[in-house]
């Protein structure tokens, strides 16, 4: 009974949470049709300069740690940029929220948690089931910007995004440079970019 009350509280917790996020996303969404999407945000320091440098796009940058996300609202508050926004989310909650007319023209997930340790892999976010997912809610001919210190790391999500098939391993450059506090306590990384495939239905031009 125990157990099954606190599932019970914690279903209801993600439930309040998704209303609050679809209000959020209702108002910010509501005259846009595309958006650049960084998942795993931090304390904002990649965003920020993207958003400065990128003043027509319409960027959200999102982290499941309250501390992390007011930082970044600071950052945006310094900068006074009308393009930027931070909100507190986890990644799958998030899609959930956003307007179906809303669609992922970039999404960067940045140096995300590895999860070393062999038991907690599964924890991590880039997985072919989760790449199909943000795939719904991307544009064709969207891009998936992955980058790690952690080589195991790499191989996986890489191999997760070459398996999905929404997406397609992409030999391109990486388009935008600014580096976060873990770039830059990393003596080395890994990066990839993935396309998302044209829909033969879409009528996306």
């Amino acid at each position: 009974m125990e157990n099954a009350a606190r599932t019970a509280a914690h279903l209801a917790r993600i439930d309040d949470r998704l209303k609050e996020l679809e209000i959020w996303c209702g108002q910010a969404f509501a005259s846009r049709s595309r958006y650049v999407l960084e998942i795993g945000c931090g304390n904002g320091h990649f965003l920020t300069a993207y958003a400065a440098a990128h003043p027509e796009e319409f960027c959200v940058g999102i982290d499941i740690e309250l501390e992390r996300i007011e930082r970044a609202q600071r950052k945006q508050n310094r900068a006074a940029l009308a393009n930027l926004h931070f909100v507190r989310a986890e990644a799958r909650l998030f899609l959930e929220a956003v307007p179906s007319a809303a669609r992922a023209s970039s999404v960067y997930v940045l140096f995300p948690d590895p999860w070393p340790k062999r038991r907690h892999s599964k924890n991590r976010l880039l997985t072919t089931p989760f790449l199909e997912r943000l795939a719904q809610r991307a544009r064709d001919g969207a891009r998936l910007y992955f980058r790690t210190d952690y080589a195991p790391h790499y191989t996986e999500a890489r191999e997760a995004a070459r398996e999905a098939p929404s997406w397609s391993i992409a030999g391109e450059a990486w388009p935008f440079e600014a580096s976060t506090l873990f770039q830059q306590r990393a003596s080395e990384y890994h990066s990839f970019v993935a396309v998302r495939r044209r829909d033969p239905l879409s009528s996306e031009s």
